[in-house]
C-alpha cells in the first residue's frame, strides 16, 4: 500500500497525489501536520531516501528560522525538531514497499510506484 505525508494546503502535495490517485487508485494519506511522524518514522525515511536531516526540511519557513536550526549539527535534534514541528517537513513524502520518495517535483514518486 501507497502511503503519503501529505497537507492539503501545498500544490506540490495535491499533484502528487492526484498522480497516485492515477497510476494506483486511492492511497493511505497521512496528514502529517495533524498526526506527526515519530522519530523512528523520520529516520526510516531519511534512510529510504539517502539523506541527511536538513535535505527534508523546509529550511526557509520561519519558524526553522526562529528556533535557529540553521546553526544546528546534530542530527538528532534535526529531527527532534520534525517530530515537534511536523510543518519543518518537506512534503510530500511517499512511501511504498520499503521505498521513500520526495514529490519534488511530483513526476519524482513514479519510480517507487
Amino acid at each position: 500500500m501507497t502511503t503519503i505525508w501529505h497537507n492539503p494546503r501545498c500544490s506540490k502535495s495535491r499533484q502528487t497525489l492526484a498522480l497516485i490517485e492515477e497510476k494506483e487508485g486511492t492511497p493511505n494519506v497521512r496528514l502529517y501536520q495533524d498526526e506527526g511522524p515519530t522519530a523512528e518514522e523520520i529516520k526510516v525515511v531519511l534512510t529510504q531516501l539517502d539523506i541527511e536531516p536538513r535535505a527534508l526540511m523546509r529550511t526557509g519557513e520561519a519558524l526553522y528560522k526562529e528556533l535557529g536550526l540553521k546553526d544546528q549539527n546534530d542530527p538528532d535534534a534535526l529531527v527532534q525538531a520534525m517530530v515537534d514541528h511536523p510543518k519543518l517537513i518537506e512534503r510530500p513524502v511517499v512511501l511504498k514497499d520499503g521505498k521513500a520518495a520526495l514529490g519534488r517535483p511530483p513526476e519524482s514518486v513514479l519510480d517507487i510506484l
